[in-house]
C-alpha cells in the first residue's frame, strides 16, 4: 500500500503522459518552451485570476512575492506555527521576522483570533513593522479568509495565500490560490496537482506585479537576458514538467479531485466514531492533500502508528514539532504560551493514505485496523 500513489497515476495516465513528455523532447524546448506559457494561461483560468506566473518550486514562489514586495530588516511577518518549514524560512532569508500564529484545533489553519493576538502584541511591543499575513491551506483546507481579510485590512498588511498544499479547494465558488495580493503553490510530487520533479507558482490580479515576478525569475530581467534591472533569482519551471502538468490538470479536474472527496467521505463515516476526524467548515471544499485524524495523546497516536505499520499500512505525521521549536528560529522571541494548541496537535495529528486511486477494499482494511488499534 501507498501513502500516495504516483505510480498507480503514471499508469493511468501514462500514454498522455509519455507523449507530452517526447513533444517536448521533439520540439527541443528545455527552458520555457510553449508548454510553459500554455500551463500558465490553464492554471489562470482554473483558479479564475489573470495571471499565473509558474516558477522553479514552491519555496521560491513565496520567496519571489517576499522579494517583490520588498520585506527586508525590521518587517514583521506572520505565518503559522503549524505548517512545513518554508512558509517561515523564506521570511528569515530576507532578514525579516516570521511571528508565528497558532492554529485552530478543528481546521488545522491559521487561528483568526490568534492572528490578532500576534499582530496587536508585535505593534505593543514596537520592534518589527507588520507587513505581511501567510495563512496556508493546510492538507487542502482553505484558511479562513474572510476572516484574515478583516484583520489584515484593519492593520494595514498583505495577504500573501500559501497554497502548495490547497490547490483544487475553495471557498464557497472561489478557489483556492486566488485569496489575498498574492498566491503561491507547489508542484511537489505529493502535492493534490504535482509534477515529476520541484516545481511551483504564483498568482495574482496584480499587473505590476505580474511583471516584477517575471523578471525575478529570471535573474532580474529587464528589456533582455543582458539587462538586469533587480537582483532577482534562476527560478524556471521546466517545459518538461509543464508538459506533465498538463496532462494531470486535466486529470485533476475531470475526476481526481472528485475521488478524493467521495474517499474521505468514506474515511469520515468509518471513523468518526472512533478517533476525531477532520473537520470542513460550511461552504468549504477540500483539495484532501492529507486526510488527518487526531488520536487523544501523543502515546496513544505513536502507538497507533506503529500497529499500522506492522499490518504495511504507511502513515505520516505532519507536523511532529511546531516552528517555533525549530533550532533554526531559536533566537527568534515567542510567546509560546500562545501556541498551545500547535503543540497539542503535533503531538496528536496522524496522516493517513489518501490519493484518488486508493481501492474501496485498502481503505475498509486500514479503517478496519484503526478500530482495532486504538
Amino acid at each position: 500500500m501507498q501513502f500516495r500513489d504516483l505510480k498507480a497515476q503514471y499508469q493511468a495516465l501514462k500514454p498522455q503522459i509519455d507523449k507530452a513528455i517526447q513533444n517536448v523532447l521533439d520540439e527541443g524546448q528545455f527552458i520555457m518552451g510553449r508548454q510553459v506559457r500554455e500551463l500558465e494561461e490553464s492554471l489562470a483560468e482554473y483558479v479564475g485570476v489573470k495571471h499565473c506566473i509558474s516558477c522553479a518550486n514552491g519555496t521560491d514562489a513565496l520567496l519571489m512575492v517576499l522579494m517583490a514586495w520588498d520585506i527586508k530588516a525590521g518587517d514583521a511577518v506572520f505565518v503559522p506555527d503549524f505548517t512545513f518549514f518554508a512558509t517561515a524560512e523564506v521570511v528569515s532569508l530576507l532578514g525579516a521576522t516570521p511571528i508565528f500564529v497558532d492554529a485552530d484545533e478543528d481546521t488545522f489553519n491559521m487561528d483568526p483570533v490568534k492572528l490578532e493576538e500576534a499582530i496587536q502584541r508585535t505593534l505593543k511591543e514596537g520592534r518589527y513593522h507588520p507587513r505581511v499575513v501567510i495563512p496556508v491551506d493546510l492538507f487542502g483546507l482553505p484558511a479562513n479568509y474572510p476572516a484574515i481579510k478583516k484583520i489584515a485590512e484593519k492593520y494595514n498588511l498583505l495577504i500573501l495565500e500559501d497554497g502548495a498544499q490547497g490547490f483544487g479547494g475553495r471557498i464557497g465558488e472561489q478557489k483556492a490560490c486566488s485569496f489575498g495580493h498574492a498566491a503561491t503553490t507547489s508542484f511537489f510530487p505529493a502535492k493534490p496537482l504535482g509534477c515529476y520533479g520541484d516545481g511551483g507558482a504564483i498568482f495574482t490580479n496584480n499587473d505590476g506585479l505580474a511583471e516584477e515576478l517575471k523578471s525575478i525569475r529570471m535573474h532580474g530581467k529587464g528589456t533582455s537576458r543582458y539587462d538586469n534591472v533587480r537582483i532577482g533569482l534562476n527560478s524556471r519551471l521546466d517545459t518538461i514538467q509543464a508538459a506533465i502538468l498538463q496532462v494531470k490538470l486535466k486529470a485533476f479536474m475531470d475526476y481526481e479531485l472528485e475521488k478524493v472527496n467521495q474517499i474521505a467521505n468514506v474515511y469520515t463515516e468509518k471513523l468518526r466514531d472512533i478517533v476525531k476526524t477532520p473537520v470542513i467548515p460550511d461552504g468549504y471544499y477540500s483539495s484532501w492533500a492529507q486526510y488527518t485524524i487526531q488520536l487523544d495523546n501523543k502515546e496513544q497516536r505513536d502507538a497507533l502508528q506503529k500497529k499500522l505499520q506492522e499490518q504495511g499500512i504507511p502513515t505520516m505525521v505532519y507536523y511532529s514539532k511546531p516552528l517555533h521549536k525549530q533550532k533554526a528560529f531559536e533566537d527568534i522571541a515567542s510567546n509560546t504560551n500562545s501556541l498551545n494548541t500547535t503543540g497539542d496537535l503535533c503531538n496528536r495529528v496522524l496522516s493517513l493514505p489518501m490519493h484518488p486511486y486508493l481501492e474501496e477494499k485498502s481503505i475498509a482494511e486500514i479503517c478496519e485496523n484503526i478500530r482495532r488499534g486504538k
